[in-house]
This record gives structure tokens, C-alpha cells and sequence, in this order.
């Protein structure tokens, strides 16, 4: 293996930790409410782990079925990002038909991911050429999200300003610049860009990383679980 996918390896496995260990953090209100609403978010970051997981697998060439696995980390990272944006879409209001709606969206969310991966395994026509298209379509599509995400963080913490809540936006201002610098990368192959994605990444899971540590773990400490220690 060479020094380059070597790098890469480590990169996307470090990457897959960091979100699986926010995840445990984000798991915490659903464990302590029972409440569905709490699901969104660590199943959302679930599959981003999983994405960069795959992505890690990808990049141990030669693999079997490395095509296909390029496929599922696509979906995973696009669902990842839908999740998210559905997530933050029905957090602000908490009546029963609200409720109702994220319970229909949900199920649907989750039967795209099933037809999408079923459309991996038996559709011939996914190659690795058809899958840098669909790349640079899913990163524009994320920047979409996370633009969405951010207005609405933002408003969040504009009503109840808080210095936790304003850490959140800048680590979707982080990943959503990390995407737009691979949009660049793929047009004119900047390494700057692409170095610049890297770090990027890794600034806003930290910053997620922290905001999860000082909300969850700290109020834990004082036995203040509840509902308003989710992120927002």
C-alpha cells in the first residue's frame, strides 16, 4: 500500500472514530427520554461514520467489490445529510402532527436507503465513471443541507443565544466549506483545496466533538439530563 492511501486510510478511519464516539454522546438524550424525536441525530452521524468507514475500505486497493463500496459510502454520506437536514426541519415545533410527519419522513428516508442500495447490488450501469458524476452531485447537494442547517441553527441560537449553541453553526460552516473546497478539487485538482477539506473536516467534528462533551457529559456530571441538552 502506498504512503498516499496509506494517509488516506488513516485519515477516513480517524474520521469514522470521531463520529462514532459523537455519536454515543447524541445517544444519550434518546437513552434517558425514550423519545423518538431524539433519533435523528445520532442516526444521521451513524451513517456519516459509516460513509468514511467505507471510504477507508475503498482506499485499501486492490479489494473486492471496491466499486461497489465507493457506491454505499455515497449513499450512506447522502442519506447521512437528508437525515440532518430532516432532523433539524421538525425540531422546532413538537406537536403530535409534527411528530406524525418525522414518523412518515423517517420511514421514507428509510426506504430510499434500502432502494438505493438495492439499486447498488443488481444495477450493473454503477462504474467508478458514473460514480465521480454522482460525487460531484451529492457534494453540491450536501453544501444545500448544511446551508439549511446553518440558517437554522443560527435562528436557534439568535432566540436563546448561548456560546455552546454558536460552536454548533461554525462546525457546519466548517464541513459545508470542506465540501465546497472537493467541489473545487474536482475542477481544477487544487491541491490547496483538497488539503484545505481535510483539515476542515477535522475542525468541525472537533468542534461537534466539544459541544457534545461540555453538553451531555457535563450535565450528566450535574444530573441535569434533559430534553434541552440536545444540540440544536
Amino acid at each position: 500500500m502506498s504512503e498516499y492511501q496509506t494517509f488516506q486510510v488513516t485519515y477516513e478511519v480517524t474520521s469514522a472514530i470521531l463520529v462514532f464516539i459523537l455519536v454515543w454522546f447524541m445517544m444519550k438524550p434518546y437513552r434517558f427520554t425514550k423519545k423518538g424525536r431524539y433519533i435523528g441525530l445520532p442516526l444521521a452521524f451513524g451513517l456519516l461514520g459509516t460513509s468514511y468507514f467505507f471510504s477507508a475500505i475503498a482506499y485499501l486497493q486492490p479489494f473486492p467489490f471496491t466499486e461497489d463500496i465507493l457506491w454505499f459510502q455515497l449513499v450512506a454520506r447522502t442519506f447521512s445529510f437528508v437525515f440532518l437536514a430532516a432532523t433539524y426541519m421538525f425540531s422546532k415545533k413538537r406537536s403530535e402532527t409534527n411528530q406524525l410527519l418525522w414518523n412518515v419522513t423517517f420511514s421514507v428516508i428509510a426506504v430510499a436507503i434500502l432502494t438505493s442500495i438495492v439499486a447498488v447490488l443488481f444495477m450493473p450501469q454503477f462504474n467508478f465513471e458514473s460514480y465521480k458524476v454522482a460525487s460531484s452531485y451529492v457534494r453540491i447537494f450536501i453544501v444545500i443541507c448544511l446551508t439549511y442547517i446553518i440558517i437554522n441553527v443560527l435562528r436557534n441560537h439568535m432566540a436563546k443565544p448561548d456560546s455552546n449553541t454558536l460552536l454548533t453553526p461554525l462546525g457546519y460552516i466548517l464541513l459545508a466549506i470542506s465540501q465546497y473546497s472537493l467541489i473545487i478539487w474536482a475542477v481544477d485538482s487544487s491541491m490547496v483545496a483538497w488539503w484545505g477539506a481535510l483539515g476542515l473536516r477535522w475542525g468541525g467534528l472537533a468542534i461537534f466533538l466539544f459541544v457534545a462533551y461540555i453538553t451531555f457529559y457535563g450535565s450528566q456530571k450535574k444530573g441535569q439530563i434533559n430534553e434541552e441538552s440536545t444540540p440544536r
